[in-house]
């Protein structure tokens, strides 16, 4: 009987889910840009302006492991705390009137971000893919299940850095909805289910330093930490 595959086959990334044993696999990690209109200002954008563009990361970027290894080639390591929306069902043009039907869970999440090699991408007019896609660069709660949280639309988002709070908003200064950011996100990808939406970032991002406690949440979802390695 010949092997399925020619090498080794990558295992499937999953995610401890609350009161579950099976996980939760993942299959694509899709990020929402400039969702909280504070955090767009300080990033030097008008965010009544901007309609919803989206960046990805690859399936291998979640984690959930308590230490989170400093990446190469950067000495400038930002955190973005997010929402994060957890994919049951799949599809193209979702309608937002039916869209949180294909939402499993919710969890918080870190997007992290070389921010020097972005800064140097966005001058040249180059992709955000070594900025943004690496492995390990999304730490994750546990998600929790609908079931057990309900669809939040409001609640406190905080990342805390060595015990001090560097990140915090409410979820519902979202300019974009969870069924808005499903319906836009549909129109372009068909999204499947495995799927991890981060919804934005809310004002106060920062460098984390090598060897950096981190604590983050969602009120009323899960909170998580991690130690970040040299």
């Amino acid at each position: 009987m010949p092997p399925d595959f020619v090498v080794p086959a990558p295992p499937l990334p999953r995610l401890r889910v609350r009161g579950r044993r099976a996980g939760f696999p993942v299959h694509r990690v899709y990020c929402v840009g400039r969702n909280y209109a504070e955090h767009a200002r300080e990033m030097g954008h008008d965010p009544q302006r901007e309609a919803p563009f989206f960046f990805s990361k690859p399936a291998d970027a979640a984690t959930q492991s308590g230490r989170v290894p400093y990446p190469p080639c950067t000495t400038d390591l930002h955190h973005e705390v997010e929402f994060v929306v957890a994919i049951q069902q799949g599809g193209c043009d979702i309608a937002a009137a039916g869209a949180l039907a294909h939402v499993y869970g919710y969890a918080a999440g870190v997007d992290l971000t070389r921010r020097d090699l972005q800064a140097t991408a966005k001058r040249q007019g180059r992709p955000w893919d070594t900025a943004k896609a690496f492995a390990g660069s999304a730490p994750v709660t546990e998600i929790v299940p609908v079931g057990e949280c309900g669809h939040p639309r409001a609640g406190r988002i905080f990342l805390e850095v060595d015990g001090a709070l560097a990140q915090q908003g409410d979820l519902a200064d979202m300019i974009w909805s969870v069924p808005e950011i499903i319906a836009e996100l549909s129109r372009y990808f068909e999204l499947q289910p495995g799927d991890l939406i981060f919804t934005g970032t809310p004002a106060g991002v920062g460098a984390l330093n090598p060897g950096a406690h981190v604590r983050f949440g969602v009120e009323g979802v899960a909170t998580s930490e991690f130690h970040l390695g040299a």
